[in-house]
């Protein structure tokens, strides 16, 4: 193996500095952010309604800018609106903290509906 270093002249052989605009770019893969998403998803619903689906996502990255599609399944009756809202601002704070990008679209997908007369039923309770 060989290792290769620039030397400034006149510095005593110190390695020189890289300007900052040359030292590379760091990518994060769309299935990394596409975790935190899911994640993130899984958080803002809480606890699911039994036989439910955990909330997956799936993600196009383009200039440090993440659009997201969160699919979920919710119990019924229930806020979905209110829920989804909860889904929409947590992937955005945690996508924007985890991986410093911007998220300008983040489109919940509310899969199917758990009605709580099913979750009675598989309790033994009815109304």
């Amino acid at each position: 193996m060989t290792a290769v270093s620039a030397v400034v002249a006149g510095t005593g052989g110190e390695p020189a500095a890289v300007a900052p605009a040359e030292r590379g770019a760091t990518t994060i893969a769309d299935r990394v952010i596409a975790k935190i998403a899911s994640q993130a998803a899984r958080e803002a619903v809480g606890t699911l309604p039994p036989g439910a689906a955990p909330p997956h996502a799936s993600v196009t990255v383009r200039h440090d800018a993440a659009r997201v599609r969160v699919h979920v399944e919710l119990d019924y009756p229930g806020d979905i609106g209110g829920r989804c809202r909860q889904v929409r601002r947590r992937v955005v704070d945690r996508v924007r903290d985890l991986a410093d990008m911007a998220v300008p679209e983040v489109a919940v997908q509310v899969e199917r509906l758990h009605p709580a007369a099913a979750l009675a039923a598989e309790q033994g309770r009815t109304r």
